[in-house]
């Protein structure tokens, strides 16, 4: 007797884009409790829709024990061509809608803090005067979460701490940022005008915290390690304005972009710290062949514009 194909049982089994959305989520988190609470629904529910995406695909994709839930091999490689294929779908419908529209576009654009509080509001700006019909949907996200989105169809452009490594994605640099130092105003070393990392060696830390900041952890702490100490972290914090207060409130020092000279927070002072010749770069990070025109516009206007050392022009 033959033996049914893989893509024969594929085809004979449920496996929708329901299924697939819900495993990506849990493929993001590594973790059935946090994807269940961001699809809204239970552990359980969640539990028995991957088990039968597993049984439709016909090989395990994740490994669960009781501390960790991780990715098989197969698991890591549905995961990428999923995220693909969802892209594709989700690109698509964003060119049959504007195709629809006539000439108002709409584009879908993630940002990350540094961004936000860097030259994306400039370049933002520079689009609408330009394109003034075009609609302009933001949405604030990590780096790591951004990248699994653009991969995923659900924004257009992100604007992420380093480069989405993928053949089918166009990086552009928007922006490099130097690493500065923030500190209570009452602070002994704010009498200093410039500060070296190792200054802040025995200093209690406000760090951004893993969820929001893992990106900007990547970068900061080998450098922090390269000088001789980890910082001593005495709080963490999911977002630009609570690393400010806390440092403002006393709490500990902190490390940032350079971006924090452009905030303006009582109670805290920005320090250069000279010895840092790293910088942070923010790339803005698309689809290359996406089907929308939107998306095609902005991407042009942010290569004629987008080179961080240029001096920021006033807009007519």
């Amino acid at each position: 007797m033959a033996h049914e194909s893989p893509l024969g049982e594929l085809r004979r089994q449920q496996f929708d884009m329901r299924s697939v959305r819900a495993f990506l989520f849990v493929a993001e988190e590594l973790h059935f409790g946090r994807a269940a609470a961001r699809l809204f629904t239970s552990q359980p529910a969640l539990s028995r829709t991957i088990h039968k995406l597993e049984e439709a695909v016909g090989v395990p994709l994740l490994e669960r024990s009781t501390r960790r839930v991780r990715l098989t091999p197969a698991g890591e490689v549905f995961t990428a061509e999923c995220r693909l294929a969802l892209g594709h779908l989700e690109r698509a419908a964003t060119g049959a809608q504007d195709a629809a529209g006539g000439q108002i576009g709409r584009i879908r654009i993630g940002y990350m803090d540094f961004a936000i509080n860097g030259r994306l509001p400039w370049l933002l700006k520079g689009f609408r005067a330009k394109y003034p019909r075009d609609v302009v949907d933001l949405e604030y996200g990590p780096s790591a979460r951004q990248k699994n989105a653009i991969l995923e169809g659900r924004i257009d452009i992100g604007f992420v701490i380093s480069q989405l490594e993928s053949q089918k994605v166009r990086n552009v640099l928007v922006e490099e940022n130097d690493y500065v130092a923030l500190l209570p105003e009452l602070h002994p070393l704010t009498a200093r005008d410039n500060l070296r990392l190792a200054d802040l060696s025995e200093e209690p830390f406000v760090m951004g915290s893993e969820d929001t900041f893992s990106s900007f952890r990547g970068l900061l702490l080998p450098i922090c390690h390269s000088v001789g100490f980890f910082p001593r972290i005495a709080q963490q914090a999911s977002s630009t304005s609570g690393i400010l207060g806390m440092v403002a409130a006393g709490v500990g020092v902190s490390v940032f972009a350079g971006c924090a000279r452009n905030l303006t927070r009582d109670g805290v002072v920005v320090r250069t710290l000279v010895d840092v010749p790293d910088r942070i770069p923010t790339f803005a990070v698309w689809v290359d062949d996406h089907p929308s025109e939107v998306v095609r516009r902005f991407g042009e206007f942010l290569e004629m514009h987008a080179a961080p050392r240029l001096p920021m022009r006033v807009w007519d």
